[in-house]
């Protein structure tokens, strides 16, 4: 069973009117981001070779019907079919309108690499345009393969059956805002939304106090104020009535580059009753404050939070309940959202005194204030909740949906110094990312608003989550490390003699009177050494003997190595000496290369006596080196 959010549905919107069309264009119909309805349109009959470009233009049409595609992806295709088409009318010159996939002459196979080739001289070095471009038009190639009552050309449906020789390039991930920049920004937040309020309630007020402008004159703000508000006067007349010179407090809504001397008067009368507007409804500048707040506290994308209608919020008692909408990924998500402690903004913001916390009901009831006259104008219903007043260059009073344009812009106005990219997106990898820092990195959980493929791939890039996975594989090393430098014991001559008089130093390595009595009499003996506790090996599970004695005994921390032993070590430093002469450097350090150096270590301590005793012992024939069969054969596999 799919968990909650994950069933796919296609959405339902209204078609848009295609009206009329030219015989031979081609169209398709498919939704872009916002799920809205898209026209695009392909004309053959733009370039020389228009029976190859009606063969494409079929395919491009047919696929993205059959498949379902966005508006993104379609563009992307059609993108390909001119380009393609473009050179193939530049190379082929008169010959282009003979140009078909069916046909073996002119040769498109060869037109169709040269094309590939000449792709990544278009974008800069790493982009991911040249493969996406030759994957498009191959795509529509091997379609028309497939169906049985269409000629191809072999040599281009073989050529066009492989894989492309171009690089797919590689895409330059997001990287979240650090905490600090992360607060600077809900903190401005708060304070644009405070002076927008205290702007509406202002403009509001002035209108109590108001009259018709025809009346009380055409110089106080309280007039000009109620006339926009009831639609009194029109915005065209307005700005042609309002005399100039202006009175201050009107010269004030004027932009300082348009109030100096020599513009034209119908330019300041169009600032004019722009600024006057903005004293009464909110405008695109000023959603970006409410946009901050609710991706900060709710961690989900841009794109379901400014989608949010009247509709999609239902206030309860502990919170606010909202079906967000995502139609990139074709999911609904219904979250309540509590205001204890802002239990799903991970991070308790500080609470000041002439604001809410990070709580959503909060922001969500805010934005509903200061949106009321807006909705009320709106003519579809449910209306938006992300509504914004324009006033186009035709004086046309309008309220449509805010497009929330120009981030960096807002970031530089309210005099933020931001590291890196001024991306709004980059807010929710924020909350992702504390996201997975208080869960402890279980992604069932984090990934809660999306797949756990997307997590992976788009949110575990994170410096705070790679700091993280630095340090546990740091751990992990360092783990190993004291391993493999925990090596065998050491014991001289004099310490081999005095094993019964240091009881209570070898009971502190954990020896106890059994073991030593053992290591001395040689019942741990293991071949090359001497073994605290076969049955406790770090290379085998625990209880059972130890499976890789005696070729790694040399690098295990229960090795015992006693004076008795250095026949047995000689012998092992001449078999690595012949494994050394028959493996590569590479393959016998991964294999040997830990062994080998601490057996020269060990080695290195002995006296020149003693070593010339071992090797008469090795001449006798009195010392041996047993060796399992699998040491007598390596495999560089």
């Amino acid at each position: 069973m799919p968990r909650r959010g994950e069933r796919r549905r296609d959405f339902r919107h209204e078609d848009p009117d295609l009206g009329p069309v030219r015989v031979g264009v081609r169209q398709v119909v498919t939704p872009d981001s916002r799920g809205k309805k898209r026209v695009l349109h392909f004309d053959p009959s733009q370039f020389a070779c228009r029976t190859l470009a009606a063969e494409f233009a079929d395919e491009w049409v047919e696929y993205i019907e059959v498949t379902s595609r966005r508006t993104g992806t379609a563009s992307g295709h059609r993108q390909g079919l001119r380009m393609f088409c473009a050179f193939v009318d530049e190379h082929l010159a008169g010959r282009a309108p003979e140009a078909s996939l069916a046909r073996t002459d002119p040769d498109l196979s060869m037109l169709l690499l040269a094309w590939e080739q000449s792709l990544p001289a278009r974008w800069p070095r790493g982009s991911t345009r040249p493969g996406a471009l030759a994957a498009n038009i191959r795509i529509l190639v091997n379609r028309r393969q497939r169906h049985p009552d269409r000629d191809l050309a072999p040599r281009l449906a073989q050529i066009a059956g492989q894989d492309h020789s171009l690089s797919w390039g590689v895409t330059q991930e997001l990287d979240e805002f650090s905490r600090k920049d992360k607060a600077a920004l809900v903190k401005a937040a708060w304070e644009d939304i405070a002076r927008l309020r205290n702007r509406l309630k202002a403009g509001w007020d002035m209108i109590v106090a108001g009259r018709h402008p025809a009346e009380h004159g055409w110089s106080r703000m309280p007039d000009l104020l109620w006339a926009l508000a009831h639609r009194a006067v029109s915005p065209r007349e307005l700005a042609k009535t309002v005399p100039f010179p202006l009175a201050p407090e009107l010269a004030e809504l004027i932009p300082d580059n348009v109030r100096t001397e020599g513009q034209r008067c119908g330019m300041r009368g169009y600032f004019l009753v722009r600024g006057l507007l903005n004293q009464l409804y909110p405008n695109e500048r000023d959603l970006h404050a409410f946009r901050v707040l609710l991706v900060a506290a709710t961690g989900h994308s841009p794109e379901e939070v400014s989608g949010l209608t009247e509709e999609a919020v239902e206030f309860t008692e502990g919170g606010v309940r909202l079906t967000m909408i995502k139609n990139r990924a074709r999911r609904i998500h219904r979250r309540a959202f509590t205001r204890i402690d802002a239990v799903n903004a991970v991070e308790h913001v500080q609470e000041y005194a002439d604001r809410p916390r990070l709580e959503v009901a909060a922001i969500v009831r805010q934005l509903m204030d200061v949106t009321a006259p807006l909705r009320d104008l709106y003519g579809d219903r449910p209306a938006p909740l992300f509504l914004q007043a324009t006033l186009p260059p035709s004086f046309e009073f309008t309220v449509g949906r805010g497009r929330l344009r120009l981030f960096g812009r807002w970031v530089k106005e309210m005099e933020l110094d931001l590291e890196g990219r001024i991306d709004i997106r980059r807010l929710r990898k924020s909350v992702k990312v504390e996201k997975a820092v208080a869960f402890g990195g279980r992604i069932t959980d984090i990934a809660d608003d999306h797949h756990q493929e997307t997590f992976r791939g788009h949110y575990a890039q994170g410096t705070t989550l790679r700091m993280i996975s630095g340090q546990v594989i740091t751990t992990a090393q360092q783990s190993w490390f004291d391993k493999a430098i925990a090596g065998p014991v050491v014991l001289d001559v004099a310490a081999g003699t005095a094993l019964e008089e240091a009881a209570p130093v070898l009971a502190e390595l954990g020896l106890g009177a059994e073991q030593v009595e053992d290591l001395r009499s040689g019942a741990l003996e293991m071949g090359v050494t001497s073994c605290r506790d076969p049955f406790d090996s770090p290379f085998s599970r625990p209880g059972d003997l130890c499976a890789v004695a005696p070729l790694r005994c040399l690098e295990c921390r229960n090795a015992w190595i006693l004076p008795s032993h250095l026949p047995q070590l000689l012998l092992f430093a001449d078999h690595l000496d012949r494994l050394r002469t028959r493996l590569s450097p590479a393959h016998f350090h991964t294999l040997w290369g830990q062994s080998a150096a601490n057996l020269a270590a060990v080695l290195a301590e002995r006296t020149a006596a003693e070593t010339a005793a071992a090797r008469h012992h090795i001449a006798d024939g009195s010392a041996t080196l047993q060796l399992p069969l699998t040491a007598r054969a390596e495999f560089d596999a």
